[in-house]
């Protein structure tokens, strides 16, 4: 079983993730078994057997929540149970790995670019130039029949161009609602999902016939915990999401064996999850950044971030010598318009967060041309991005491309 680091790079909670061996996953009542033992809790909620809003994934009380689907829990430890060193290690082989549980942060705007004149894209009347690069607008799939989830900030569901879309919603946020006041969740579900013909302007969103689910696990102020997070995850996973887009994260190096385990077992299950690889470069001043937490989990897809040069873009990270930790695929990720909250309506902003959900929203398209989950759906992914100048380390396969 692996032991949470000495060192752990991200703010932490206080509280723990143990992550349930695979013989063990599935099975409710031995995972909730040995949860009580290492933990010393008695109260272990599950969400197997939790009404909807029953489970507070921000308690601070002694007890635990367990996500069934995923196979973690976290836990507020009874507190003998934390050794001299001030961290709890518990020895046991039902476990593969406990990990202090993180603060994480909605990737925001990275810092504004000027217009690049001699683009081979640019925005026009039609649409961005996210997608026209990425070739949806020749693409005859729209993602209908596939459910596509976006964890952030929430949706701003008064929006016009959300009007009369098949739209769950649903906050892991203590006292809010989904509605989006920060705006980083509207302006990733646009891209992802948006309209063919939105109220203003050219066409922004890749998957408009997709059923969108919407988890707010970030706040208002753009954070939330490792647990809002596998609090979303958990429920886009039971909703039937075939694909998750999270355009959030932590600047950790490490690899969460947490996050790992639960994308590969959401491969397993035939739902693809997607996430930002983070804004920590400034390649301009000679520092290529690293992907952090989830993105850099071998089963997550990292996605970097290009400008309409098709030039990684200045704060894009880059693929560390981490096991793990590399970029998988790029998109467009600079100057990227999208949908905002009222009464703005429309924004214009860069990051690898506003990549990512280019790259799930033309999954939902490769879905519903192929009938791809999981692992197949990835390796189409990648098997049909375009080939790019720089090196893989930056940009994994390539320019994601929609179906041709």
């Amino acid at each position: 079983m692996m032991r949470p680091s000495r060192e752990p790079a991200a703010s932490t909670t206080g509280r723990y993730l143990l992550v349930i061996n695979d013989d063990l996953f599935g099975d409710d009542e031995a995972s909730r078994a040995v949860v009580r033992e290492v933990s010393g809790v008695q109260e272990v909620v599950s969400t197997r057997d939790a009404q909807p809003g029953a489970l507070d994934a921000r308690q601070t009380g002694p007890g635990a929540l367990l996500f069934a689907e995923l196979g973690v829990a976290v836990v507020t430890v009874v507190p003998d149970r934390v050794g001299a060193t001030g961290l709890f290690e518990p020895a046991d082989d039902r476990l593969i790995a406990v990990e202090p549980e993180r603060i994480v942060h909605a990737l925001q705007d990275a810092v504004p670019v000027d217009a690049l004149q001699d683009s081979p894209f640019i925005d026009d009347a039609e649409a961005t130039w996210g997608l026209q690069a990425t070739g949806v607008l020749t693409a005859a799939e729209s993602g209908a029949g596939i459910s596509v989830a976006v964890l952030d900030t929430g949706i701003d569901l008064r929006h016009p161009d959300f009007a009369d879309r098949d739209i769950t919603s649903r906050s892991f946020v203590d006292g809010q609602t989904a509605q989006d006041v920060q705006g980083h969740g509207t302006h990733c579900a646009g891209t992802m999902a948006g309209p063919v013909d939105p109220a203003e302007g050219p066409r922004y969103g890749v998957a408009n016939g997709a059923r969108l689910l919407v988890g707010k696990v970030l706040s208002d102020q753009g954070s939330g915990t490792d647990a809002d997070i596998l609090a979303g995850m958990s429920w886009a996973i039971s909703a039937g999401a075939q694909v998750i887009s999270m355009s959030l994260g932590a600047d950790q190096r490490e690899i969460s064996t947490a996050y790992e385990t639960v994308g590969r077992r959401a491969l397993a299950a035939g739902t693809l999850v997607v996430a930002a690889a983070g804004n920590n470069a400034s390649r301009s001043e000679g520092d290529p950044g690293f992907v952090g937490v989830p993105a850099n989990s071998p089963s997550i897809m990292a996605v970097g971030a290009v400008d309409a040069t098709l030039a990684v873009a200045d704060f894009s990270a880059s693929a560390t010598e981490v096991g793990g930790g590399e970029i998988d695929i790029a998109a467009p990720g600079v100057q990227v318009h999208s949908s905002w909250p009222l009464p703005r309506r429309y924004n214009t902003i860069s990051g690898t967060s506003m990549a990512t959900p280019h790259v799930a929203g033309i999954a939902a398209l490769w879905a519903e041309r192929s009938g791809a989950r999981g692992r197949a759906l990835w390796d189409e992914l990648v098997g049909a991005a375009q080939p790019l100048g720089p090196p893989a380390q930056d940009v994994g396969a390539g320019l994601v491309q929609a179906p041709s």
